[in-house]
């Protein structure tokens, strides 16, 4: 199992989220997504190290660069989002959003913001042998992997989701729920195992919304196969993946037959990591980037026709 979360937390690491925070803010969030590989390099390097001093250091080295990312998320929440003029390089999402108002979606972009914070937290502490807060080892190495997807990703896709689809209950719902069941889970962890089916119950309700309009709203949008291949695979992999979290949570709050962590890592953690958010931030850079080649041109042609 170490293997696979390794694998998993580290494709999260490199890829996922300099990708993902260049979705949420391309012009806001460009030098943090590029500068992002350094400790990324860093906190996937001590995941391969015993535990010990180096491992230690270099997942601090990790923490400290999530840390200063949720730092944005209150300040993203107070002053919104409303770029002072359109240029060739605002997307499509970028305008769609550019109410400045601390809607549902920005919600979700600043669940997405902190979340890595919670997993660096909890692999500093794993590196160190140190059973932060009472809890094992292990569930402190499984923390990883949960909070860069079923925190960074989930609350992210819920967020962009939420800001193309059509306004109403769903979009809302999935943007809002998202993140109310992170916190659940989250809060589980020290309450008991039924605050955690409860988080569990909300979580996947969100991302059951979150498949639904992928398939129904985004996917038929998307212009070329292989990005309507992608949306299509993160929105049918999802019911499965969320039904075995479910399955889990119900298992642990009740005692009832479920499965164990090793297999939950193997199918759910798996699955939600290759099926849901890699092809989720795969296609949804595809999208960004039409957009973005739609508003260049627009921009080009309108200066053509205004200029003398």
């Amino acid at each position: 199992m170490t293997v696979l979360v390794n694998v998993i937390v580290t494709l999260g690491m490199l890829y996922v989220v300099p990708a993902g925070l260049r979705l949420i803010d391309p012009a806001g969030l460009r030098r943090a997504a590029a500068l992002w590989p350094l400790p990324a390099a860093a906190g996937a390097l001590c995941l391969w190290l015993p535990r010990g001093l180096p491992a230690t250091a270099l997942a601090a080295l990790y923490a400290a660069a999530c840390l200063a990312l949720a730092a944005r998320a209150p300040v993203r929440l107070l002053r919104g989002r409303s770029p002072s003029r359109p240029s060739p390089a605002t997307t499509l999402l970028d305008l769609r959003c550019a109410s400045g108002t601390s809607g549902p979606a920005e919600i979700a972009v600043a669940t997405a913001l902190v979340s890595p914070s919670i997993a660096g937290t909890a692999l500093v502490a794993e590196r160190a042998g140190y059973r932060l807060f009472g809890f094992d080892l292990d569930i402190l190495a499984l923390t990883v992997p949960h909070f860069h997807f079923a925190g960074f990703t989930a609350a992210l896709v819920a967020g962009l989701v939420c800001r193309v689809a059509v306004p109403g209950r769903w979009a809302r719902g999935a943007a809002y729920s998202v993140p109310a069941g992170t916190l659940l889970v989250l809060l589980g962890y020290f309450v008991g195992d039924w605050a955690e089916l409860v988080g569990a119950v909300v979580l996947t309700g969100g991302m059951w919304a979150v498949a639904l309009l992928t398939w129904r709203e985004i996917r038929p949008g998307a212009r070329d196969r292989t990005t309507r291949a992608l949306l299509a695979t993160s929105a049918t992999v999802l019911p499965a993946t969320m039904l075995l979290a479910l399955w889990w949570a119900v298992g642990e709050a009740t005692d009832i037959v479920h499965p164990t962590l090793t297999w939950m890592a193997a199918t759910h953690g798996l699955g939600n990591a290759l099926g849901f958010a890699l092809c989720s931030v795969l296609a949804w850079r595809r999208l960004t980037a039409d957009d973005a080649a739609d508003h260049a041109t627009d921009h080009a042609a309108h200066h053509e026709e205004t200029s003398p």
